[in-house]
């Protein structure tokens, strides 16, 4: 290994005993440089391959995982704890992955209007919680865009990580194409992430790390999936018992270390008061076995690290009116086997309520009514899962329209994400980027560059104001070109409107849950126009807003064919909340903050100030430019929801079931 570092992983569950788990060589910063190096200059022409080429690769990749399901279990078990049954279907979602990302590059080669290419080189930093399935995603998902790819996997999962890669290169996929880095994070900060020639970087990890990547590299493509507190409500309306069965499943599953686990308990007050339901919930949580994973009987294993930070805190002090319905405790008098633990009373505002925590403990808040409730989850400016356990469906619908996660779950557990049936990923302080969800088609277009090479194919011919307005200016502006892309462009962002972005999706149909994929529109955004931008460069973006319903405001700089264009047709291209200003860099940058999103028309118009200012408010800034295909464009204006629905009653779907 040179002078590379060796790392002992321990197998937790046999700490007393010393029993290694493996051995693995940390990168040197050298071999970092080298990395990049190979993956730029692409030697195996993985680049140059069609989507046929890289699909059939990518396909033996999935026969390999499907053989290699016992030696992947195995260690995850030994490295990171976790138990069989959790690293199962772990394995199973990364066959998903393998088979779904290539089929979402061939969704968009049927666009005969676009071509794309891979951005070049990407980076996927994954986390440990998950140590096959959100490594082999990321590879996956970037591989199929058609990049080169270098992993640099958790610490604490980096021999689950080498297997997982072995699968890829057994399968013909080299080691130039994907390669394999292990090495402390402040190493790669300042080999990989600070180094121009990565193209993009795959985070699923805490936030801390993705502000320090930012900080390090303002202009990072980063695409960060960044933890949560995931709550789940349950109201006077739900079914006890089921809620008692999801509740701890979703809590302490791999010992409540899933991004996804509910570590936030709401209960409305007549079910806070409920003795029957505190015992049943008490009871369940106790009698859920933790212990070695080489151990059949137990359900949780160990943690992936010793109890440290924020978990440690939580688990040795009480605040104000808390106390401990189920007192934390360790398995075996193994520092690593935490048993579930329950902190009764929380008080809104607490330490607990809004800090996230990796291990088995769950806080348990009152709430006056639904509407309290919802706030309460709110409050924690995360928004990855959220559940609620209510048999009405005006709770429901009042809870979907008002919770502000990106993936909902009804009257089930908030754990446990299918590709395409439930793609993954968060609003708010749990997503960074462009916001695009994992096991969806839309995943991979933030791992290409898309050109137009004809213009978008439309069905029919939409007749609005808007329309009207376009079309008429195409016949008397000295502009006809940009005015005559702008027409044919409106026309398809309202088709994709309507078949796309206003509809919700339900693409796997499973008897008695639904499952619905669908867009929110964002509240407000920022629309950039720089001195030589083009009347389409501009335009399009407000016509896209607006057929998104999305509000915004226009700042110009230096442009006076722009500005005085919206200027003179305000009544036809703004709404009464939608405004045009003249700004200088430095006044604009004293509100990105207030936007959810700042468009420019090209990243060789972002300057080093604006990304540095965004990364404050971690503001995504849009840097592609503006496209006719509305399927693309209007991705821009969205944020991406699912929501799972488990309407059955054990087994009987009801009504629901008579026409089926």
């Amino acid at each position: 290994t040179g002078d590379r570092k060796v790392v002992d992983a321990i197998d937790k569950s046999q700490i007393k005993d010393g029993v290694l788990a493996g051995k693995f060589a940390n990168a040197t910063a050298e071999d970092l440089k080298r990395a990049v190096d190979t993956a730029k200059e692409d030697v195996d022409g993985w680049r140059a391959l069609s989507h046929e080429q890289r699909h059939a690769l990518i396909k033996q990749v999935a026969i390999k995982v499907r053989e290699r399901r016992d030696d992947l279990i195995g260690v995850a078990a030994a490295e990171v704890g976790k138990v069989f049954t959790e690293t199962d279907v772990e394995v199973s979602e990364a066959v998903d992955f393998l088979e779904f990302y290539p089929y979402s590059a061939h969704y968009f080669e049927q666009y005969q209007n676009l071509e794309f290419k891979g951005k070049g080189v990407g980076v996927v930093v994954p986390p440990w919680n998950f140590p096959v399935a959100i490594p082999l995603g990321g590879i996956a998902a970037a591989l199929a865009a058609g990049n080169t790819v270098i992993i640099k996997p958790a610490s604490v999962a980096a021999l689950t990580a080498y297997e997982m890669c072995k699968c890829f290169w057994d399968a013909g996929i080299s080691k130039n194409v994907l390669q394999f880095v292990p090495c402390p994070g402040r190493l790669a900060g300042e080999h990989l992430i600070a180094n121009k020639d990565v193209d993009f970087v795959i985070l699923t990890g805490g936030e801390d790390t993705a502000y320090s990547m930012l900080e390090t590299r303002p202009d990072l493509f980063l695409t960060a999936e960044t933890g949560g507190k995931d709550a789940t409500i349950v109201t006077n309306m739900a079914d006890r018992d089921q809620a008692v069965k999801n509740v701890c499943q979703s809590a302490f599953g791999n010992s409540g270390q899933k991004c996804s686990a509910t570590s936030l308990l709401v209960l409305e007050e007549e079910v806070y008061n409920d003795k029957a339901f505190r015992k049943a919930l008490v009871d369940t949580a106790a009698s859920m076995n933790v212990g070695s994973v080489w151990d059949f009987k137990n359900r949780i294993g160990t943690l992936a690290n010793p109890v440290d930070g924020a978990l440690k805190k939580a688990i040795s002090e009480l605040e104000k009116n808390e106390e401990w319905a189920l007192a934390p405790e360790y398995a075996e008098d193994n520092e690593f086997m935490l048993k579930p633990a329950i902190k009764w009373g929380v008080d809104e505002g607490n330490f607990i309520h809004k800090t996230e925590l990796f291990g088995p403990v769950l806080a348990v808040i009152k709430a006056r009514d639904l509407q309290h409730a919802v706030k309460i989850v709110n409050d924690t400016g995360y928004g990855l899962t959220s559940g609620i356990e209510s048999l009405d469906e005006r709770e429901v619908e009042y809870w979907k329209a008002n919770l502000k996660a990106g993936n909902l779950y009804v009257n089930r557990g908030t754990t446990g994400a299918i590709v395409l049936r439930q793609p993954f990923g968060g609003m708010g302080k749990s997503a960074i980027g462009a916001g695009r969800k994992v096991g969806i088609h839309n995943y991979i277009t933030q791992f290409v560059d898309f050109e137009e090479k004809g213009n978008p194919v439309t069905l029919k011919k939409y007749n609005t104001d808007l329309t009207a307005f376009i079309d008429k200016c195409v016949n008397s502006s000295n502009n006809k070109e940009d005015f005559e892309k702008l027409s044919i462009a409106l026309q398809s962002y309202y088709e994709n409107y309507e078949k796309e972005f206003s509809v919700e999706k339900d693409y796997c149909e499973v008897r008695g849950e639904d499952n619905h994929f669908r867009y929110i529109p964002l509240e407000n955004v920022l629309i950039r126009v720089s001195s030589d931008d083009t009347l389409f460069e501009a335009v399009s973006r407000i016509l896209a807003a607006r057929v998104a319903g999305v509000h915004f405001k226009v700042s110009v700089e230096n442009n006076a064919l722009v500005k005085d264009f919206i200027e003179s047709n305000k009544a036809e291209l703004l709404t009464s909340r939608d405004s045009v200003v003249e700004q200088s860099e430095e006044q604009m940058l004293k509100y990105i903050s207030s936007y959810d999103r700042v468009i420019f028309s090209d990243i060789a118009k972002v300057s080093e100030a604006v990304f540095k200012e965004a990364n404050k408010s971690v503001t995504f800034i849009i840097r592609q430019k503006p496209m006719m295909e509305g399927r693309l464009e209007l991705l821009n204006y969205f944020i991406e929801q699912s929501v799972s629905h488990s309407y059955h009653r054990y087994g009987n779907i009801g009504a629901r079931g008579i026409n089926k």
